[in-house]
C-alpha cells in the first residue's frame, strides 16, 4: 500500500498545458485582428467580448457563491450614465470615466447588498430585479440625463476620443479586449487564491463552511462587489460603443440578465469554461435564427429546456466528464507520483 508521500497534491492537467498553448494563440489572434477584419466585424468581437465578461461575472455569483442574481443589469445601466454623466459633465475622458463609474459602483453596491444579503433563495433573485427596476426608475426622472428618452454621448466628445472614426473602433476594441482578459484573469486568480476554497466550500454547504471558520458574509461580499465592479466597466463599454443611453436600454433585463444566464446555463454554470462554450452557442443561434424573428427566441427557450434536462451541468459539463478535460486548472486534485511521471 503507497504511503501519503507517494502523492502529490496538483492542478495542472496535461489538457490544461495544451490549452495554454491555446490562449496565447487566442490573445495573438485578438490583438492582430483589427488588421485584417472590417469595422463590422470588429463591433461583433466588441459585443462577444463583453457578453462573455458579463456571463463570467455572473457565473462567478451564481456558480460559485450561490448567488442566483436577475437584478445586474442595474450595474451595467449604472456603468453607462456613469461614464456618460463624467464624460458630459466633468470633462472626462469616455476611457477614463469606465474604470471611474466601476469604482463608484463598487461603493454603491456595498449598501445594496447589504439590502439583498438580507434575502434568501427565490427571494433574493427577486430582490436583486427589484433594485434594478428602482434604479431604472429614478434614472428616468432625471432630466439632466434626459429623463425616460435618454441622452446621447456629444459628437464633440467622440471625436476628442481619437484621430478618425477607425482610430476610435480600434480603442474601443483593444478596450474591450482588455476587459476581457482582466476579467477572466481575475475569475482565475480568485478561485485559485483562498477565496475560491471558501467560495468552493460555500456552495456546497453553507452550514458546513461556517463550522470550520470560513466567513460566508464577508465571501460573499466581496464576490458581490467584484462582479458589480467589472459588470459596470462593461456597461460602460456597452453605451460607449452604443454612443447613446436611455433608461430601458441600459436596465434591460432581456438583454443584460436574461441572456447572460442562457449563455451560463447552457454551457455550464461554475466552471470558467462554460460561459465561453456558452457564448459561442448563444451567437451562432442567434446568427442562424437572425431572420426569423420571435422563432428565434422560441428557439433559445426550447435549447436551454432541453439542455437543462439532458445536461444540468451544461454542454461543457458533457465534454469535461466524457473527456476528463480541464483548461482552467483551479480545483486541486490527489495523484500519484508515478502518474505525475507519466
Amino acid at each position: 500500500m503507497a504511503n501519503m508521500q507517494d502523492f502529490l497534491v496538483t492542478r495542472s492537467t496535461k489538457a490544461s498545458q495544451i490549452a495554454i498553448v491555446m490562449w496565447v494563440l487566442i490573445i495573438v489572434a485578438l490583438i492582430s485582428m483589427p488588421l485584417a477584419v472590417n469595422r463590422g466585424d470588429m463591433r461583433f468581437i466588441i459585443e462577444i467580448a463583453y457578453y462573455l465578461t458579463l456571463a463570467q461575472m455572473w457565473n462567478l455569483l451564481a456558480g460559485y457563491a450561490g448567488l442566483v442574481s436577475v437584478g445586474q443589469q442595474a450595474f451595467v445601466g449604472l456603468g453607462g450614465y456613469l461614464m456618460i454623466s463624467g464624460a458630459v459633465y466633468f470633462g472626462i475622458h469616455p476611457l477614463v470615466a469606465i474604470p471611474i463609474a466601476g469604482i463608484l459602483i463598487g461603493v454603491i453596491s456595498i449598501p445594496t447588498a447589504y439590502v439583498v444579503f438580507r434575502l434568501r433563495g427565490a427571494y433574493f433573485a427577486i430582490g436583486t430585479w427589484v433594485v434594478a427596476e428602482v434604479f431604472r426608475l429614478s434614472f428616468a426622472q432625471i432630466q439632466s440625463l434626459g429623463g425616460g428618452s435618454g441622452m446621447s454621448l456629444p459628437a464633440s466628445i467622440v471625436k476628442g476620443m481619437a484621430d478618425g472614426r477607425q482610430a476610435r473602433e480600434m480603442l474601443i476594441y483593444y478596450t474591450a479586449i482588455f476587459i476581457l482578459l482582466g476579467s477572466m484573469t481575475l475569475v482565475y486568480t480568485l478561485l485559485r487564491s483562498k477565496y475560491g476554497l471558501a467560495l468552493t466550500a460555500i456552495r456546497d454547504s453553507e452550514p458546513a463552511s461556517d463550522s470550520l471558520g470560513i466567513n460566508i458574509f464577508k465571501t460573499k461580499m466581496i464576490i458581490y462587489v467584484v462582479a458589480a465592479v467589472v459588470t459596470g466597466i462593461v456597461g460602460g463599454l456597452i453605451f460607449l460603443q452604443k454612443l447613446r443611453i436611455s433608461p430601458d436600454a441600459a436596465f434591460s433585463l432581456p438583454d443584460w440578465t436574461v441572456a447572460v444566464i442562457f449563455i451560463v446555463v447552457i454551457g455550464g454554470i461554475g466552471t470558467i469554461e462554460g460561459p465561453i462554450i456558452g457564448t459561442i452557442i448563444y451567437f451562432m443561434l442567434r446568427e442562424l435564427l437572425a431572420d426569423y424573428g420571435a422563432i428565434y427566441m422560441i428557439v433559445l427557450g426550447i435549447f436551454a429546456v432541453v439542455t437543462m434536462l439532458w445536461a444540468p451541468k451544461g454542454v461543457w459539463g458533457v465534454i469535461s466528464k466524457r473527456f476528463n478535460l480541464q483548461l482552467f486548472p483551479v480545483h486541486r486534485r490527489l495523484i500519484s507520483d508515478t502518474e505525475a511521471k507519466k
